[in-house]
């Protein structure tokens, strides 16, 4: 049962913080002779506004009672104090404190409708020109534009942060926009929940089958396909698709679906005489790739000179001899002006890419070294010797203007002859169209991954489809090496991918299956991570270990782990500070994960260095909490990064994560849970990733008949795409003979 809010009522006395891009604020409220601290995202608030809000209390022994609000209505100030507050605040332009008391003097009380309804009377006050009056009445008429906005969206169940963005995106005609059209609200950028779209449409009688509905409903389906990384979608699934979620019959559908074509919101593109339905942005993208590995497959190729023996040379200087396969990759690199070097655990492709560095190096060729990831770039940089970034530093985010965009671009390109982009399999289309638009056209790009690993989690398939088109330079590592035989869990990762039975592990390996179910399993896995692998292996129960989870719900679910692990590794201690953030409780010393891309949150490097950004799949721990500012300080690796109140929802406990949020990084010891897997998340892949995540240990814990469907079932492998497609019209058969 829901708890019933609490209401306060009051009016607003002071502004303590506001954050306009989201509308947090913390505010004193005055009401029956007390003042309350408010807090929460309430969207604009000023100095002698009435506020009605609608929340919890909560107390803390140190700062007292604060009052966490979940809605807040506002109304405008009405008597003559509350006037005089709102207007001497400084919230209005060319009017201060002696300014209000002229004001005020004049129109008494009524200052605000003269405002609002006739500012060529406020000409009347000295220094107040009817350019001036006009700037004040503007201002005036968005502030509080926004707030009839809110209320407006509020009786639909849109939060005041959402309805914020709602006015930034469409401005002082935001309601009428809406009215006219309600479903702008779930297409770019805000992509607000249908259902909310809907119930306005409803509540101003547009009929189910309005031509707005049926365009919404197949833009909607096609975003929603592309969060699951799907860039296109054939014509008959999208019409019933669709068409099952609207309940509107494919035919009305498939004539809206032929005007969106026709004015340029969706594209069409034929593959094998199927038509598919794109987002014209992922066709760009998807074309822009094909455009990009065709044009660099087609040059010619690279001259270097005694390749042959400066590759006898290295191998002299190390001491072993590198493999058919592996010769075969260095030299491609040295001459192709693309590649792709993919294979599994153990077979030797970080060799290979140290060996193709160093002749690279030799040539004073200037190199780029990047991967998708922080985990992913920083394991790049180890294991290699050299500096190495994120895709995203690589490009350098520009966020001044509220959108993503690169500095380096088609208009500042990098400087850089060849660039080595590892994990390739977790890039998607959007970033690598982004990577390629700043390099220049000489630039040679080497794509380095495991095509068995999960694909990226956004759109597109570009390592797979590259590889599956056969149409670029690739070499598939397969042999494994001596050493990395010895490894059960490499051994195990290619029995995965083969079919085979794992082999179940004995004391001295580092992978073993332990099999359990329901509650025993999840004490097991916990009992693991505090207890039996700290004591047996020295690892540090929250820094080494890592429990990788397939779903996020049941007893061995991210959510229920995560709760069980807390309790047991950072429980609530006199004197440990925490905070509350919606069902999550943060303490000191808590291992958190960032699970979305922001841009902004500053962050400062031990030793000094000052930045901004974090990004989906960073890990750290929570080093100090403020609890009167509701703030964090979390420490990723060498940064540490200031959480303010109102982006603590972008963070969530990660002593157990799920295995799409561990793709590109490596724990020293993994524990995979495989009890009870949703049919839909049972696939091989998924099981893949997670086994080859562990780099000294590996341990599975489950039942035998999941692990066998998850490592039997290849189905969710596949994604809509059309990069294959596309290279093989870019690369017609006669320019591939020298492939």
């Amino acid at each position: 049962m829901e708890q019933e809010l609490e209401r306060l009522e009051g009016t607003v006395e002071d502004i303590i913080y506001l954050n306009e891009d989201n509308g947090y604020t913390v505010f004193e409220v005055s009401g029956g002779g007390v003042v309350t601290v408010v807090c929460g995202v309430v969207g604009e608030l000023h100095a002698g506004e009435s506020v009605v809000c609608r929340g919890s209390y909560e107390n803390h022994a140190t700062y007292g009672r604060q009052f966490h609000a979940q809605e807040c209505e506002t109304d405008m100030p009405k008597d003559l104090e509350a006037v005089y507050a709102f207007l001497a605040s400084r919230s209005l332009p060319y009017i201060g404190a002696r300014t209000a008391d002229k004001i005020i003097d004049k129109f008494g009380a009524a200052a605000l409708e003269v405002i609002a309804n006739d500012p060529a009377q406020l000409t009347l006050i000295p220094g107040i020109s009817a350019d001036k009056a006009d700037r004040i009445q503007q201002e005036f008429k968005r502030m509080f534009g926004m707030r009839e906005l809110i209320a407006y969206l509020a009786q639909f169940e849109i939060s005041p942060r959402r309805a914020m963005e709602v006015f930034r995106t469409f401005g002082p005609g935001a309601m009428q926009a809406i009215q006219q059209n309600p479903y702008l609200l779930c297409g770019e950028p805000l992509q607000l929940d249908f259902r909310h779209a809907d119930s306005i449409a409803q509540y101003y009688q547009m009929a189910g089958d309005c031509a707005q509905r049926l365009e919404a409903a197949l833009l909607r389906t096609l975003r929603h396909n592309a969060g699951n990384g799907h860039t296109c979608l054939p014509r008959a699934q999208l019409l019933e698709t669709a068409s099952n979620f609207i309940h509107q019959p494919p035919e009305k559908l498939a004539a809206a679906l032929d005007s969106c074509i026709q004015t340029g919101k969706l594209a069409v593109r034929m593959f094998d005489g199927t038509p598919y339905i794109y987002l014209p942005d992922l066709l760009a993208a998807e074309q822009d790739i094909a455009d990009r590995l065709a044009m660099l497959t087609r040059r010619g190729k690279q001259t270097a000179r005694n390749l042959d023996k400066n590759i006898q040379i290295l191998e002299l200087a190390q001491g072993f001899a590198y493999a058919p396969l592996q010769k075969e990759a260095i030299r491609k690199a040295m001459t192709e002006n693309c590649l792709v070097l993919t294979g599994g655990p153990g077979t030797g492709k970080t060799t290979t890419v140290n060996a193709i560095l160093q002749l690279l190096e030799n040539e004073a060729e200037r190199v780029a070294l990047c991967a998708p990831t922080g985990r992913a770039a920083k394991r790049l940089s180890e294991l290699t010797g050299r500096k190495a970034s994120t895709i995203h530093r690589l490009l350098e985010v520009d966020y001044t203007g509220g959108v993503v965009s690169f500095i380096h671009n088609d208009k500042n390109l990098l400087k850089c002859d060849v660039v080595i982009l590892d994990e390739m399999s977790m890039v998607d289309v959007k970033l690598f169209q982004a990577l390629i638009a700043a390099l220049r056209y000489s630039c040679r790009i080497i794509m380095v991954g495991d095509a068995d690993q999960l694909p990226s989690v956004g759109p597109g398939n570009i390592l797979g489809e590259t590889i599956r088109s056969g149409l670029v330079p690739t070499v598939c590592l397969n042999e494994i090496f001596r050493q990395a035989a010895q490894s059960l869990i490499v051994e195990n990762a290619h029995h995965i991918i083969s079919g085979e039975p794992l082999k179940k592990g004995g004391k001295t390996d580092d992978f073993f299956f332990l099999e359990a179910d329901g509650d025993a399993a999840q004490k097991l896995v916990c009992d693991l991570v505090t207890t039996r692998l700290p004591r047996s292996y020295q690892f540090d129960p929250v820094k080494d270990i890592q429990v990788l989870c397939p779903t996020k719900l049941g007893p061995t679910g991210t959510q229920a782990l995560n709760a069980e692990l807390q309790a047991m590794l950072n429980p609530p201690k006199k004197g440990k500070p925490e905070l509350q953030s919606a069902a999550r409780v943060f303490r000191v010393g808590d291992k958190v994960m960032q699970v979305r891309n922001n841009y902004e949150i500053t962050w400062q490097r031990i030793g000094g260095e000052q930045g901004v950004g974090a990004y989906n799949g960073d890990i750290g721990i929570v080093e100090s909490i403020d609890v009167r500012s509701r703030s964090m300080v979390v420490r990723m690796d060498d940064r540490r990064l200031v959480y303010p109140a109102e982006n603590l929802n972008e963070l969530e406990i990660a002593y157990a994560i799920t295995v799409h949020k561990s793709q590109g990084s490596e724990f020293p010891a993994v524990i995979l849970p495989a009890a009870q897997v949703p049919p839909r998340l049972c696939y091989r892949n998924l099981f893949y990733t997670g086994v080859t995540r562990g780099r000294k240990l590996c341990i599975v814990v489950g039942r035998r008949d999941v692990v066998n469907r998850m490592m039997s079932n290849i189905r969710q492998n596949l994604r809509y795409s059309g990069l294959a497609a596309l290279l093989a019209e870019a690369l017609p058969p006669e320019n591939l003979s020298a492939i």
